[in-house]
């Protein structure tokens, strides 16, 4: 029993919410592992997307990002952390010419095709004949 009071050290733990500093330490490292966990996420993908790395290539990274892995994120951040901003930003723009491309396709009707769904509709009965002039001379602009 003597032992046990020679290494107390007068603290009393109370408890996960006993101390404020506990708690913004709790949070502090929540974010730091969020933080590390969204950078591993990002190299993966940005492993997966390189298509100029050989797969064997590839592979050691993922190995060394298993079994070394705050160490391994760090050189390759430093390393490829410009072509992951590269591969990344070309992805973006890809996606968005993919998007804009879509948008013209479907937006841009003819007006003879914008008719004929009219003319359609006015047949069989969905709107009136006015609303069926409405459209046709929108349509024709």
């Amino acid at each position: 029993m003597r032992f046990l009071e020679a290494v107390t050290t007068g603290y009393e733990y109370q408890g996960f919410w006993g101390s404020f500093w506990d708690i913004i330490w709790w949070f502090l490292a929540v974010f730091v592992f969020f933080a590390y966990l969204f950078a591993l996420f990002a190299i993966i993908g940005d492993l997966f997307r390189d298509r100029k790395l050989n797969g064997w290539w590839k592979a050691v990274w993922i190995l060394f990002l298993i079994f070394v892995p705050f160490l391994t994120a760090l050189i390759y951040l430093i390393a490829r952390g410009k072509g992951m901003a590269e591969r990344s930003a070309a992805t973006a723009r890809q996606m968005q010419e993919a998007q804009d491309a879509y948008i013209k396709q479907v937006a841009s009707s003819s007006p003879s095709e914008e008719i004929a769904k009219a003319k359609a509709l006015l047949d069989a009965g969905t709107i009136t004949p006015e609303e069926y002039e409405a459209i046709k001379a929108k349509a024709l602009g």
